[in-house]
C-alpha cells in the first residue's frame, strides 16, 4: 500500500486506515463483534494501520481495544481517539478513560473532537506529548462550515494533523485549508470520504468510466478514495465499515497507480 509521511514528521502511514463512526459500536456478544473483528483482519492484511475513533461514538473505544487486544499476535494498529467534552479536567479524565477502553499506554494521535473547547484542551495535549503518552496531536471537524476556523487555530497553535472532510461531493477544503496544510507541514486525515454514503446513491447502477482500470480502478468506493489520496496535501483517508469485504475493496484503492491533477479532474468530471 502507498504511504504518506504525516506532514513535517518523520512517520510514514498507509494511505487507507479506517474510522470508526456508526460501525464499531455495538455490545459484547460474539454475534456483534465476530464481523468487527474481520473488518480489522481485512484491513491488516492490506497493510493498513490507521485506526480511528472517538468517545463520540458510543462503545466504539471499547470494542476496538477488546478486538485488538484478541487479535494474536496483536496487531500494530495505529491508534487515533479524541477528547469530546468541555473544560479541562474532565478532558483529562476522558482521555485517560479512552486509553483505558483501548488498551494503550500511548496514543499515536489524540485530537480534539470538532474544536470543542480547543483552548482548554491544548495545554493537556501538549503535557501529555511531554510526558510520552502521546506521539502526535491534532484538531477534527466534518462540516465544511468550519475550515476557516481549523485553518485560524492551525495558524495560532503547532499541530501536527488536522482531520476534516474531503470528496468528490465535498471538495472546500482543497480551496484554501488543503494548501495551507501541505505549505505549512500539517498532515490530513480525511473522513466523510463516500459523504456518508450518498455518493454511492448517485452512481447506482451506473458504470465505471472505460479508462478506470488503467488507474486500478475496479469499484466507485476505490475510484472515490483514489481520487482523494491523489491529492498530494492528504496522508490517509478513513472511510468507516463493518463489512470486511467493502475493507478489502477500500484498501484496494491505496494500490496501483495514483491519479495526478490532470486525471482527479478527469474523475470528477465524469462521477
Amino acid at each position: 500500500m502507498h504511504q504518506r509521511t504525516l506532514g513535517r514528521t518523520a512517520t510514514s502511514l498507509p494511505v487507507i486506515g479506517m474510522g470508526s463512526s456508526n460501525t464499531f459500536d455495538v455490545g459484547t456478544s460474539a454475534t456483534d463483534r465476530a464481523p468487527l473483528a474481520e473488518v480489522l483482519r481485512a484491513l491488516h492484511e492490506a497493510g493498513g494501520r490507521v485506526v480511528d475513533t472517538s468517545p463520540m461514538y458510543g462503545r466504539s473505544e471499547t470494542v476496538l481495544g477488546d478486538l485488538i487486544e484478541q487479535m494474536r499476535p496483536r496487531s500494530p494498529f495505529w491508534m487515533a481517539t479524541k477528547v469530546w467534552t468541555q473544560g479541562r479536567e474532565a478532558g483529562a479524565r476522558q482521555i485517560a478513560a479512552s486509553m483505558q477502553a483501548l488498551h494503550v499506554n500511548k496514543l499515536d494521535l489524540l485530537q480534539i473532537h470538532n474544536l470543542l473547547d480547543w483552548r482548554e484542551h491544548v495545554p493537556t495535549l501538549h503535557s501529555l506529548r511531554d510526558a510520552g503518552k502521546v506521539r502526535f496531536i491534532g484538531i477534527t471537524h466534518y462540516r465544511a462550515d468550519a475550515h476557516a476556523n481549523l485553518q485560524s487555530v492551525l495558524a495560532a497553535e503547532r499541530f501536527d494533523c488536522v482531520q476534516v472532510n474531503y470528496s468528490l461531493a465535498e471538495r472546500e477544503a482543497e480551496q484554501r485549508l488543503l494548501p495551507y496544510c501541505q505549505e505549512h507541514g500539517i498532515g490530513v486525515i480525511v473522513n466523510r470520504p463516500f459523504a456518508d454514503g450518498a455518493m454511492f446513491q448517485r452512481v447506482k447502477d451506473k458504470p465505471l468510466p472505460d479508462w478506470a482500470d488503467e488507474l486500478g480502478i475496479y469499484s466507485w468506493g476505490q475510484y472515490f478514495l483514489k481520487w482523494i489520496v491523489g491529492h498530494p496535501a492528504v496522508t490517509c483517508v478513513i472511510p468507516a465499515t463493518a463489512n470486511a469485504r467493502h475493507m478489502q475493496d477500500n484498501c484496494r484503492a491505496g494500490f496501483g497507480p495514483l491519479p495526478d491533477a490532470k486525471q482527479r479532474e478527469r474523475m470528477a468530471a465524469a462521477w
